[in-house]
């Protein structure tokens, strides 16, 4: 099972404070251990909010709002995402995380929606078209 392993920011994130070096050094570490399990599929850090767009759909109309936006903790500072064989599994390798932000900090962990889970609704059409994305994407990464 693929997750989305994210980071909630903070108010230090959000400011664009940089990790220190023993955090960035904890975090690599971390990364390696689970890139050699072969969990890690990607994952990345995030500029705050303030250099970021929301897109606001109503109906037929898109409204563009400029960050930054309130709550710093319900925002996200980074990701990852994991492939695993359960939650418990991810639960597991986040507990030995190095806490993101050295105070009150919180991972979130969501399981990413997998194509057979979409029953009859996905028409053999529409999964020929997605199976063909994601062939187009694996080629994108090799450039």
């Amino acid at each position: 099972m693929r997750v989305l392993v994210i980071v909630k920011a903070d108010n230090n994130s959000e400011a664009g404070a940089a990790p220190d070096e023993k955090l960035l050094t904890e975090m690599t570490a971390y990364n390696e251990e689970l890139v050699k399990a072969g969990i890690m599929l990607s994952g990345e850090g995030l500029h705050p909010s303030s250099k970021g767009k929301r897109v606001r759909f109503s109906g037929d109309k898109r409204t563009v709002v400029d960050g930054p936006f309130a709550e710093a903790k319900e925002l996200i500072a980074g990701f990852w995402m994991w492939q695993v064989k359960s939650m418990e599994e991810a639960v597991e390798w986040v507990k030995r995380c190095p806490n993101p932000t050295g105070a009150e900090s919180e991972i979130e962990i969501r399981p990413v929606f997998e194509t057979e889970e979409f029953g009859p609704e996905l028409t053999p059409e529409v999964r020929e078209r997605e199976e063909r994305l994601r062939e187009r994407l694996e080629k994108n990464k090799k450039r």
